[in-house]
C-alpha cells in the first residue's frame, strides 16, 4: 500500500517520488520534493529552518535565499503563491508550516485512467484550468500516406512538447497523455475541457520525396478560434536537425502568440478581479509599447502584481528592466535614485527568479547596464538562454550588453537568432536599435543608418536609434541627415551632450565611447 497524501488539487506519493497537480506530474527537483514532503509529515507543528537545513541538505550551510527559493519553488509546485500562502505558511522569525487540508483518500491504491473514445483520456472529469496559460500539444497527422514516416512527426511533437516546457510561465501537458489521442479526431474544444487546457496545437506533416511540408496551427481551446498558422519546409538530408529547426521555429513563433493571448485575456477581467499575473501582463503589454506614459503605466502594474505576490521574480525583472528603458530614453527625473531602485528590483528579481528565464533576462539585462557589471549581467543571460533557449529577449538583450562590452560582431549574431526565433515580435524596434548599435561599432555607417531609421520608423521616441542615425550620418559624411537626425535628438533629450554620453551608456571601451562622441560632435551636439 502506497502512502499518499492528496490535498486541494495536488497528490503528493512518497514511495513513486512523484507529485502530480490536476493530474498532470509536476517536474520538481529533489530537494523541493523532500522540503514539501518533510512539511506535510510535520504538518502539525512549525518547522525550522535548522531543522530544514538538517534535514533536505544533511547539514550543509546554505544562504537564506536559496531557502527561500526552495520555497518558493515548492509553492509554485502546489500553486500556492507567497502573498496568498494557502497551503504553505510562513511564521515570520520561526520557520514554515503546511497548513493544506489531507483528505482522507490519503492512502489508497493508484487509479487507472480510464478508457473512452479510444484515447484514454475522456472519461476523467474535467480538470480546472491552471493559473497560467496551458497547453496542450497534440501529435501531428501524418499525411503521407505512409505509416513508416509517423516516427517524423511524432519526433518533432516531442522535441516541441519539450521546448515549450522550458518556458515557465506555461502549463504543457505531458507527452504521454497528449499522445493518447494519436490517430483519433478530435475537436479542440474537448481536448481543453478533458485535458483543463486553455490552448491546443495541432498539425500535420506530409512528405514528398526528400522534401517534407509541417503545417502547425494554434487554437484557443475555450472557443475554437484560430490564433496562428504557419507552414515550414525541408529536406529530410539530416533529419534531426529539421525536427529541432521545426520545433525552435514552432515554439519562437507561438510564444509570443500565446503571450498576445494571454494579455487580451487579462485585458478583457474587470479591474476587480485582476491577480498578480493579470497585473503582469498588464505591464509586459505596456513594456512593449515603449512609450513614456505606458513605461510608467507598466511599471505601475508591475509594482502592483509584487504587491500582491511579494516572490513574483519576473514581475521585479519587469519593474527593473522600465528604469532601465527610462535611463535609456532620458525620463529619469532623479537619475540615482531610480537607478538605485532599478538595481534593487533587478536583484529581487534574479534572487527570486534564479531558474526563470524571463526573470534572469530583465533583471540580469538591468544588472549590467545600471550598475556596469557587464561580465555579470552577461553571465545571469547566458543562463536565461540556457534555461530557455527559444526566448528571443534573451538572446537581444544578451546582444546589447556584448555591444557596450565591445563584442558587436558576437552581438550580431545574438539578434540574428533573436529576429529568427521571432521574426514578428512586439519589441522589433528594440532588436532594429541594437543591430544599428552593433553596425556602428563595427564601423559600418551606412547599415547603422538604416537599421537605426528603420527602429525609428516603429517607435519615432527610441532615443538609442536617433542617436545612432545622428553619428552614422555624419561619420559616413551626410551631413544634411546628421544634422536632421540629431535635432530629433536634441528635441527627444535636450540634456543629452557630448559630456555625458559616458553616463548615458555603460560602453565599455574607450575607443567605441570615442567613436560615438565624434559621431556625434560631427552632427552637431553640443
Amino acid at each position: 500500500m502506497t502512502v499518499r497524501f492528496a490535498f486541494e488539487d495536488c497528490l503528493l506519493d512518497d514511495e513513486r517520488r512523484e507529485l502530480t497537480l490536476r493530474g498532470q506530474p509536476v517536474s520538481i527537483g529533489p530537494q523541493v520534493f523532500d522540503l514539501l514532503l518533510y512539511l506535510v509529515l510535520h504538518r502539525d507543528r512549525v518547522v525550522g529552518k535548522d531543522e530544514l537545513l538538517q534535514v533536505v541538505w544533511s547539514g550543509r550551510i546554505v544562504s537564506e535565499s536559496t531557502v527561500a527559493s526552495h520555497i518558493n519553488a515548492v509553492r509554485k509546485a502546489i500553486a500556492d503563491t507567497g502573498s496568498e500562502q494557502r497551503l504553505l505558511r510562513t511564521v515570520a522569525r520561526k520557520g514554515f508550516r503546511f497548513i493544506g487540508e489531507i483528505r482522507d483518500d490519503d492512502i489508497a491504491p493508484v487509479p487507472a485512467l480510464p478508457d473512452a473514445h479510444g484515447s484514454g483520456v475522456g472519461a476523467l472529469s474535467a480538470p480546472m484550468l491552471p493559473d497560467r496559460p496551458s497547453i496542450a500539444v497534440l501529435p501531428f497527422q501524418n499525411l503521407s500516406g505512409d505509416s513508416g514516416q509517423d516516427y517524423f512527426a511524432d519526433g518533432v511533437v516531442e522535441d516541441v512538447i519539450t521546448a515549450l516546457s522550458r518556458v515557465r510561465w506555461l502549463f504543457v501537458i505531458a507527452r504521454n497523455t497528449s499522445f493518447a489521442y494519436k490517430d483519433h479526431r478530435v475537436d479542440p474544444r474537448t481536448v481543453g475541457r478533458e485535458l483543463g487546457v486553455r490552448y491546443v496545437l495541432e498539425g500535420s506533416v506530409r512528405r514528398a520525396g526528400n522534401k517534407v511540408r509541417i503545417t502547425g496551427q494554434l487554437i484557443d481551446a475555450s472557443t475554437g478560434t484560430h490564433l496562428w498558422a504557419e507552414r515550414f519546409e525541408g529536406t529530410l538530408d539530416d533529419i534531426f536537425e529539421l525536427q529541432a529547426e521545426v520545433a525552435e521555429s514552432v515554439v519562437g513563433a507561438i510564444s509570443p502568440q500565446l503571450e498576445r493571448a494571454e494579455i487580451e485575456r487579462a485585458k478583457r477581467k474587470p479591474t476587480q478581479s485582476l491577480d498578480a499575473y493579470d497585473y503582469y501582463l498588464r505591464g509586459v503589454a505596456n513594456l512593449h509599447s515603449g512609450s513614456r506614459e505606458t513605461i510608467e503605466e507598466a511599471l505601475r502594474q508591475f509594482y502592483r502584481a509584487i504587491e500582491l505576490d511579494p516572490e513574483y521574480g519576473s514581475a521585479y525583472g519587469g519593474a527593473a528592466w522600465c528604469h532601465v528603458w527610462r535611463k535609456v530614453n532620458g525620463w529619469m527625473i532623479d537619475r540615482p535614485a531610480e537607478v538605485a531602485e532599478g538595481v534593487r528590483l533587478a536583484r529581487l528579481a534574479v534572487t527570486w527568479g534564479r531558474d526563470d528565464a524571463v526573470a534572469l533576462t530583465r533583471g540580469g539585462h538591468a544588472l549590467g547596464h545600471l550598475t556596469r557589471d557587464l561580465d555579470g549581467g552577461i553571465a545571469l543571460l547566458d543562463r536565461a538562454v540556457l534555461l530557455n533557449p527559444n526566448f528571443a529577449p534573451a538572446w537581444f538583450l544578451g546582444g546589447f550588453l556584448r555591444i557596450f562590452h565591445g563584442e558587436s560582431e558576437s552581438a550580431m549574431a545574438l539578434f540574428s537568432r533573436a529576429v529568427r526565433l521571432s521574426p514578428l515580435d512586439p519589441e522589433m524596434f528594440r532588436m532594429q536599435a541594437g543591430i544599428a548599435l552593433a553596425h556602428f561599432f563595427a564601423g559600418d555607417f551606412d547599415a547603422a543608418s538604416i537599421w537605426a531609421e528603420k527602429a525609428l520608423s516603429n517607435l519615432p521616441s527610441l532615443l538609442v536609434a536617433a542617436v545612432v542615425a545622428a553619428a552614422s550620418h555624419a561619420l559616413a559624411g551626410r551631413a544634411r541627415q546628421a544634422g536632421l537626425a540629431v535635432a530629433h535628438v536634441r528635441a527627444l533629450d535636450p540634456s543629452l551632450s557630448q559630456s555625458s554620453l559616458a553616463d548615458w551608456l555603460p560602453i565599455h571601451r574607450p575607443q567605441d565611447l570615442a567613436r560615438l562622441t565624434e559621431g556625434l560632435r560631427l552632427a552637431g551636439l553640443p
